[in-house]
């Protein structure tokens, strides 16, 4: 199959464990890409999150897409051209924020340009602030807040708690909203539709391919949509079991630069 474009997910794939893009996988990424396939970043970070990403593979000067908020916000890094943009419907936050208080859970709304959340000295989402280099701004009430329109809501928890919320809130919100966890402590709630899967068909379509034309790697519970839908899904060793068992092909982890075979096998052979 003569694969045109390669869609990475960030942490624990193009990042080693110590949140580093290494030389020999930057240096296939750039041969990929001179070879004329297309790369996209696809992760549930914000923009501001993968803005270092961006730096490191050059996406202003050589191009590359970005596939922010698991799909929520897609655009060409190098134009600055917003392809596909959604969020969540206001009238809806109310009912995530009931559910999370209901759950004794703190949550966080992602703002296009700060944290908003009821409980700003919770770890994970300060976490979550560090990771994406955002502030956090302590609000009375999220179910109150209409300063801008939520790219997504996070709660956040011990992986059990949240592993049974996962499945309440996707009875709850079923056929209305998007429930997944990318991490064991992180549920994602983003609008119907909005998964990494979705957002290669968005760029397919702009790009005039198909899905078949595209790598999908990851190793994380919201890399599952892309793995199984790309024409090619792969995960990485350290991928979480039912990633690896989902995948079309498993390799070295992200501590052992397994992007650099999947990019030498299939793009550059």
């Amino acid at each position: 199959m003569d694969y045109k474009a390669l869609v990475l997910d960030i942490d624990g794939t193009l990042y080693n464990s110590q949140k580093k893009i290494t030389a020999a996988t930057r240096r296939a990424i750039f041969k990929a890409r001179e070879a004329g396939k297309v790369i996209a970043i696809a992760s549930g970070r914000p923009l501001p999150g993968i803005r270092d990403v961006c730096e490191t593979l050059r996406f202003a000067q050589k191009g590359g897409y970005v596939m922010g908020y698991n799909g929520g916000r897609i655009l060409n890094a190098q134009t600055g051209e917003i392809i596909s943009e959604i969020t969540l419907p206001q009238d809806i936050v109310p009912r995530i924020a009931a559910l999370a208080a209901a759950y004794g859970v703190p949550v966080v709304g992602h703002d296009p340009d700060v944290l908003v959340t009821e409980s700003p000295d919770d770890e994970i989402i300060q976490y979550e602030a560090r990771l994406n280099h955002m502030p956090v701004a302590k609000i009375p009430s999220l179910a109150d807040y209409h300063a801008h329109s939520l790219y997504k809501c996070i709660m956040t928890g011990s992986a059990e708690k949240l592993a049974e919320l996962e499945k309440i809130a996707a009875k709850e919100f079923e056929g209305q909203l998007s429930v997944y966890r990318s991490e064991p402590y992180f549920l994602e709630i983003l609008p119907l539709g909005i998964n990494k899967a979705s957002a290669i068909d968005v760029l397919a379509s702009h790009l005039q391919l198909t899905k078949d034309d595209f790598i999908a790697c990851g190793d994380g519970f919201n890399d599952l949509s892309m793995i199984r839908h790309a024409g090619l899904g792969v995960a990485m060793a350290n991928a979480q079991q039912i990633v690896r068992e989902s995948a079309d092909y498993v390799t070295d982890s992200c501590d052992e630069d397994g992007l650099v075979p999947v990019i030498e096998k299939f793009l550059i052979a």
